[in-house]
């Protein structure tokens, strides 16, 4: 039976965590529903809620960056998991990297101790007849995803999404690789890079693209959905290498292997190429190669990226691989509130709404879990200034068109600007936009009481 001000919130990953915890701040007792361990998604490795499942870093983190914004926006806002990864953050440049099991530790340790909490272990196969959140996630299981589709009324969409494999560092060469940020941004020396020359490069590509790949299996049999696509498609943002290769020879070392900025100590000439590893733990025992998504079978990763200078003798202590995610036509379906059209008791947040990025998601969580709690409250709903990198978000996925819509990350290209705010210079005008979100920001959570 239903109690007054109960809020279901269905998903443990990171938006809906955000969801569960913003909305139990304001009073609001929350069931949390989260299907692992008991249902496994194919992608996740533990239990732990909020895991990271493809890279460890959450963007860049200064506020003249796009996801930087979107970042300080979500510090104003006192959102839960920007203080965990914060606090369990990693050498990574001007990057907002963190130890991604002490990250899920602690956000899982967070919610599990709210005493406005409860944490349910269980396949959720339909939508809940009360005030629900739904933040299952680009991984939702077959069952509620065939629910939201026939409730939504429209044909899911997807794409197909990629990890990065993760190397064992005392497996590195350190007599080829060697640390070093592009540019010696702070002189810290955050990366490893694996330098190549001109033959060592093309080399490496010509192995790449015969390398055998996993068959990506479709989902139309599995959801039973009649999908807009007959196929899976990339998403642009998160291309696998080997896709990416097939653009042209030189396409990676314009792309993930771009050398700019670094110079190898051994010849103290800039490489052809150069492979870059980003720190996974805080033990420094594991590094994950940046920008390295792939559908490769893990015999030829193995071979193939054994071919890159310093990691002959490369241990994986985890393979790249492939997934399915699943997000849904927003424009027809969600409210700026986040609130679906359909029923005013209903948000969605997360990856599945059209969000993209670690930050979006938090920030897309933080924004129905508030909202939520003040549709039960009886509060009037809040929608944030477009001026702000999350108003603009939020602003784009409910009203794209259908010709132009896919999964959106934090851009300053969404931000509203007069001719009078035109700036030339591109740092200048992002360090403008920035101070105007944090001022304008400050100013709507003081008029709604947003923290009060």
């Amino acid at each position: 039976m239903m109690k007054a001000n109960e809020l279901i919130v269905i998903g443990g990953g990171l938006a809906g965590c955000e969801a569960a915890w913003q909305a139990a701040q304001r009073g609001i007792q929350v069931i949390l529903y989260e299907m692992r361990p008991l249902v496994n998604t194919g992608a996740h490795v533990t239990d732990r809620l909020a895991e990271l499942v493809c890279s460890n870093s959450l963007g860049a983190n200064q506020i003249e960056r796009a996801t930087g914004l979107l970042l300080n926006e979500l510090r104003q806002l006192d959102s839960l998991l920007i203080r965990c990864a914060d606090a369990n953050a990693l050498p990574a440049g001007r990057a907002l990297a963190v130890d991604r099991e002490r990250f899920a530790n602690e956000v899982t340790q967070s919610i599990l101790a709210h005493p406005r909490i409860n944490v349910v272990r269980e396949e959720v196969k339909t939508i809940p007849d009360q005030p629900t959140i739904l933040a299952s996630g680009p991984l939702t299981s077959p069952s509620l995803a065939s629910a939201i589709a026939k409730f939504l009324g429209q044909s899911n969409l997807f794409f197909y999404d990629a990890i990065s494999p993760i190397v064992e560092a005392d497996t590195i060469d350190m007599n080829i690789a060697f640390r070093a940020s592009r540019y010696d941004q702070d002189g810290d020396g955050d990366y490893i890079n694996c330098p190549m020359n001109r033959e060592e490069y093309e080399r490496f590509v010509q192995e790449l693209l015969k390398a055998e790949r996993i068959q990506l299996r479709f989902f139309e049999e599995e959801i039973n959905l009649g999908v807009k696509s007959g196929k899976g498609e990339f998403f642009e943002a998160c291309l696998p290498i080997e896709v990416l290769a097939q653009r042209g020879k030189e396409a990676l070392a314009f792309g993930p292997l771009r050398p700019v900025g670094l110079k190898d100590p051994r010849t103290g000439k800039r490489p052809y190429a150069v492979v870059q590893l980003r720190q996974d733990n805080l033990a420094g025992t594991l590094y994950n190669m940046v920008g390295f998504q792939t559908n490769l079978t893990f015999s030829e990763q193995k071979r193939v990226f054994r071919l890159i200078p310093g990691l002959e003798n490369a241990e994986f202590s985890r393979y790249g691989q492939m997934h399915r995610n699943t997000y849904i036509f927003s424009p027809q379906a969600l409210k700026p509130t986040l609130q679906t059209m359909r029923r005013p008791d209903l948000f969605m947040a997360g990856q599945i709404i059209g969000v993209e990025g670690y930050a979006g998601n938090i920030a897309s969580g933080w924004l129905a879990g508030v909202n939520a709690a003040n549709y039960l409250k009886g509060k009037p709903l809040l929608v944030l200034p477009r001026e702000t990198m999350l108003g603009s978000l939020v602003y784009y996925i409910t009203h794209a068109s259908e010709k132009d819509f896919q999964p959106m990350k934090a851009n300053f290209g969404l931000l509203p600007y007069t001719e009078d705010e035109w700036v030339r210079n591109k740092r200048d005008r992002h360090l403008y936009f920035a101070q105007r979100s944090k001022t304008i920001l400050e100013k709507w959570i003081k008029e709604n009481g947003v923290l009060d």
